[in-house]
């Protein structure tokens, strides 16, 4: 234990350095981007986004019609002919 805790210290450091760096590369340099063009992640991202939507446009339906069934239905009531 000449050196105390040092060697953790360095240690700490060089990943702290290693997170800025990999943070500096940028979209190209992630691990889901790798290989692929601008315009083919654009193309990705756009169709997971159109996915996206419409699973949130179905769902949104699915409530509207779940609440219409579950809506009370009121009668019209015309106090005159009473």
């Amino acid at each position: 234990m000449t050196r105390g805790n040092q060697r953790d210290l360095a240690r700490e450091k060089n990943q702290k350095k290693l997170a800025d760096q990999k943070k500096r590369q940028g979209a190209s340099g992630q691990d889901g981007n790798a290989g692929l063009s601008m315009d083919a992640r654009m193309n990705r991202d756009a169709d997971v986004m159109r996915i996206k939507q419409e699973k949130a446009a179905a769902k949104k339906e699915a409530e509207a019609a779940a609440a219409a069934a579950n809506a009370k239905k009121v009668a019209k009531v015309d106090p005159l002919k009473m």
